[in-house]
């Protein structure tokens, strides 16, 4: 985009967009004391290092060292440009952009495909409640148990038996039909370039993206015609495997219950609210990939997957289950009877059943584990037996937890009348030789996911065990980005000589910034720092949590370790010299230099 928006444009858009409202639709939020915490959207972990200051209007994570202000973050997440950041937040705050064309918002195929997919589902939804057309479908729905409200929340609709019907309203209303073929609303015939409905006959599903936004539809045959299931292509909008059906209207029940259930498919969602389940999701067709099991984690932290109970739904659990736990989170699986799926299930035994013996009933994982590796055996042959107790053992040796290592190995030793030493020691046999192999580096002493305890460390106790000066250089740039006049003495006593490079960097941005005119203002100052790696040090800085106030004799003593380093470095040089004569049995040489060094001290005492 080759054009600017004026600054007091991008300051009023910076002041009314909250930082934590923006962040809190991407990454579930708690409030810990002044800021707020969450697990970081740009790298995968299994607990929160990821801290929002409302105050500052930062944020950073302390884990990987992301960092910055709301547009930044829109910016690294989306992969947006500035000026699309500001305008994506100007639209949200209801902001006007006067020097922002319509045009230069998104391109016009964005817009227009945008604009097609909404209308096309109030199109279906019509047609599925108003018509005679949707007769069929809304006879198809009802014999099913989809309610009304069912059919409403979730804006189902019904694509007629007809070639055009919604070819030729999106060519009343002006629509270029050829572009929306890639849309994947319409297709075209081979043999005259005909444009004509690609969805025909079916139960219609619009499918969402997190923010609500129409970006593709599903539609289901309601008779014996193929494909039964008929989704829309990978478009501009729409990309499966960033996609969950759902979110946006389970989020705010995911948050509140910090669990989500999680689906193979719409039907299925829609089937599970109906009955009361109103945290679920599901995939879209394809396996859940890395990307959505980190959507999912940012939202909650149990994960109940909820699959069908035949073997390709078995293996499929057991595949996305290991997605989740790379991903951080505590994973259940809900076990229906074979050869059932959930809409299935609620239609034959009615939805408090299916909450109460499915969805509540779940087992930990592990234990689905244990029925799946039973599954095919005879436990009364020994070989089978054993077969099975040393899969089971090889399953426990992976568990992160001491707690639940020891639980299901009493549960095993117990059911085949085992010592419960004897299987400890094979199961810690089993463990060496996978860390020998190098299949499994983590300890299995809870290391594999580290605690909060430990991530704080990593953020926290790393700064305590700066060397003093590097601590001081921190804590008074953290001020000079609040205060102006604390930096103009900071300029007048010290100047930009920093010990730190990169320190010495920001603070010469923070004088050529002050010296423009402008106010403290840490968000603002750290967006105009080109370098990434210097935004991300300086949003560190600016996230510490300093006292309001600054003593002359705090401003002294840190003064004094910077102008003192330099020296404290000659000193150090000194030692390692004196040492060198020391090996060389050159005693005279070595006194020498203890002398110098007695002197130096002395000096910087004074």
């Amino acid at each position: 985009m080759g054009y600017r928006i004026p600054e007091e444009k991008i300051e009023e858009v910076r002041k009314t967009a909250d930082i934590v409202e923006v962040i809190n639709e991407y990454v579930q939020l708690k409030k810990q004391g002044r800021n707020y915490i969450g697990l970081c959207p740009f790298h995968g972990e299994k607990t929160p290092s990821f801290s929002v200051s409302p105050d500052k209007q930062l944020y950073h994570c302390f884990g990987c060292g992301a960092g910055g202000n709301v547009f930044s973050f829109l910016m690294e997440l989306e992969g947006l440009s500035f000026v699309e950041s500001v305008v994506k937040l100007g639209e949200k705050t209801n902001v006007e952009l006067p020097s922002v064309r319509a045009d230069q918002k998104k391109s016009n195929e964005h817009s227009a495909i945008e604009a097609a997919h909404e209308l096309a589902m109030k199109f279906y939804h019509h047609i599925l409640l108003k018509t005679d057309m949707g007769t069929v479908g809304l006879d198809y729905l009802q014999k099913r148990g989809f309610t009304k409200e069912m059919i409403d929340h979730f804006q189902m609709g019904f694509a007629p038996n007809h070639w055009d019907s919604l070819t030729s309203l999106l060519e009343k209303r002006g629509f270029n039909l050829k572009g929306l073929e890639k849309a994947g609303l319409l297709s075209v015939r081979e043999f005259d370039g005909k444009v004509f409905d690609r969805f025909r006959n079916r139960i219609m599903f619009p499918i969402w993206d997190r923010q609500g936004n129409v970006i593709a539809f599903g539609g289901r045959i309601i008779d014996d015609g193929k494909p039964k299931y008929l989704n829309s292509p990978e478009t501009v909008l729409f990309n499966k495997s960033r996609t969950l059906y759902g979110i946006h209207i389970a989020r705010p029940s995911i948050r509140k219950l910090n669990q989500a259930v999680l689906f193979e498919g719409y039907i299925d969602v829609i089937s599970a609210w109906g009955a009361g389940v109103s945290n679920g999701i599901a995939t879209l067709g394809t396996a859940l990939t890395e990307e959505q099991a980190k959507i999912i984690r940012r939202n909650a932290e149990t994960v109940i997957i909820c699959y069908d109970s035949d073997e390709a739904g078995i293996q499929a659990t057991s595949r996305a289950a290991s997605i989740l736990v790379q991903a951080g989170c505590y994973v259940k699986v809900a076990l229906l009877p074979e050869g059932q799926d959930p809409d299935d299930y609620i239609q034959a035994h009615g939805g408090e059943q299916f909450k109460r013996d499915i969805i509540d009933g779940s087992l930990t994982l592990m234990s689905f584990k244990m029925q799946y590796l039973r599954r095919g055996k005879n436990l009364l042959d020994e070989g089978e037996r054993m077969r099975y107790i040393e899969e089971v053992l090889n399953e426990i040796s992976d568990l992160p937890r001491a707690v639940e290592r020891d639980h299901y190995l009493r549960q095993v030793a117990s059911e085949f009348s085992l010592s419960l030493e004897a299987l400890k020691q094979e199961q810690y046999r089993i463990y060496r030789e996978k860390r020998n192999k190098g299949g499994q580096q983590q300890q299995p002493n809870g290391s594999k996911a580290r605690s909060f305890v430990e991530v704080k460390k990593r953020g926290f106790e790393q700064k305590k065990l700066l060397p003093a000066f590097h601590n001081a250089e921190r804590i008074l740039l953290a001020y000079m980005m609040k205060d102006a006049e604390i930096a103009a003495t900071i300029q007048e006593k010290v100047g930009g000589a920093f010990n730190i490079d990169e320190y010495h960097a920001i603070v010469a941005h923070l004088f050529a910034y002050y010296g423009e005119g402008y106010e403290p203002n840490p968000s603002f100052f750290i967006e105009r720092l080109q370098d990434e790696k210097l935004r991300r040090i300086a949003t560190e800085v600016a996230m510490l949590d300093i006292r309001e106030e600054l003593s002359d004799q705090e401003l002294d003593d840190y003064i004094n370790k910077i102008e003192t380093y330099p020296k404290w470095v000659e000193i150090e040089q000194k030692e390692k010299q004196k040492k060198e004569a020391e090996k060389r049995n050159d005693v005279l040489a070595a006194a020498q230099i203890a002398m110098e060094i007695i002197k130096m001290k002395k000096e910087l005492k004074r």
